[in-house]
Formats: structure tokens, sequence, C-alpha cells
């Protein structure tokens, strides 16, 4: 499959966004956040929500998630299949904010999305959690127990719900698509110590 660098793409479109945001303030902002009361008259925002960030802390990081998680997984379901798990994801996300959220913005739950994807796709793929090595399907059990803890939290400005939705969205695409490009491991052989006595009695019957 050719490799066509949507991920890093996307990463380059939520940086000029950013820029938009912080050239034009509230009234570029106010046209393309996803508010809640006012998705069935800009249902547009379902979509523009994914590429604007609250502040340069909330941009760096998950766009440094989604050109490192998003090109390996581009590499292994193609481009195509790749642009429909983010946009999928983040939309999905953003129908969580919606029900849960007065608004929301930034790619979070698209990049949950595909985090989700890899966990099934790629389950013994080595991350980085807080510097603490573990599987990708540990790691996104992690994840998802973190943004579950975090919904009972109040006060927070993390969607958390949004999170979720967008890794729930992942997951299922992801077994979707595993019979086909997921990888399977090899089972472990497990061998015992053969005694003395058993020895003798191989050479015995075979040499």
């Amino acid at each position: 499959m050719k490799f066509h660098w949507y991920a890093i793409i996307l990463v380059i479109v939520c940086v000029i966004v950013f820029l938009f945001q912080l050239y034009y303030g509230e009234p570029f902002n106010e046209n393309f956040i996803l508010v809640s009361s006012e998705l069935f008259t800009k249902p547009w925002m379902l979509i523009t929500h994914i590429f604007l960030h609250g502040s340069f802390e909330h941009l760096f990081y998950n766009m440094f998630a989604l050109g490192l998680f998003g090109s390996i997984l581009e590499k292994i379901i193609g481009g195509e299949k790749f642009l429909f798990i983010f946009f999928a994801s983040g939309i999905v996300a953003g129908l969580g904010s919606f029900l849960f959220y007065e608004a929301s913005l930034g790619a979070s739950g698209a990049i949950m999305g595909i985090l989700g994807t890899l966990g099934v796709l790629r389950p013994r793929m080595t991350v980085y959690v807080g510097y603490v090595p573990m599987p990708m399907s540990v790691a996104v059990i992690f994840w998802a127990l973190g943004d579950l803890l975090g919904f009972f939290v109040p006060f927070t400005n993390v969607a958390h719900i949004a999170h979720l939705a967008g890794l729930a969205t992942g997951l299922l695409y992801g077994w979707k698509l595993k019979e086909k490009y997921g990888r399977s491991y090899p089972r472990k052989v497990r061998y015992r110590e053969i005694g003395e006595r058993e020895f003798r009695n191989w050479e015995d019957g075979w040499m």
C-alpha cells in the first residue's frame, strides 16, 4: 500500500488551525467549536471541533500522538481506512460530548480511536505510559480506566466521555479489521527438563 502521510498532513492542518485561533480569537472559535446547544443549527461542528485546541500544551500532546500512532496505523491498514477511523472516532466522540458537556474541542477522541484500533491489531506493540513500557493492549485498558475514573471527578476540563466514545469506536473497527490486518503471534511452547532415567529409556528405544 502506498503511504500517503495522512497523519502528518492532519497534524499540519491542526497546527494551521491553531494559528488561526490565536490570530482571530473567539470570533473564529465560536463558529467551529462544538457547542451542544448549537449543534442542530451548526452540524459542521461535529467535524470542525476535531481540529481546534484549547492551548499549546493541548495541541502538542495531541499532535505528537497523532503523528506517531497515526502513521503506524496508516502503514498497517492504509490511508483510506486510517482517515475513516480518524473521522469516525472524532464524530462519535463529538456525539458523546453533545450528550454530556456544554462544549468541547480537540482531536483527543479521534486519537483515542486510533489507539483503540492499534490495541486490537497490534496488542503486543510496546508503548510508554508515564515512562513505563507496556503492551498496547494493556495501555488501552489503562487509558480507558483513567477516563472512567476521570468522568466522576468534578471540575475538570477533560471530556472523558468523548475519549471513551472515540476509543470504543476504534476498538470496534479494529475487531472488524483484525482478520485481515491483525498480527498473529506464535504460541509459546513449554519445555520440560528430561530426567536421566527417561533419557536412558529413550536411548534404549531409539538409538
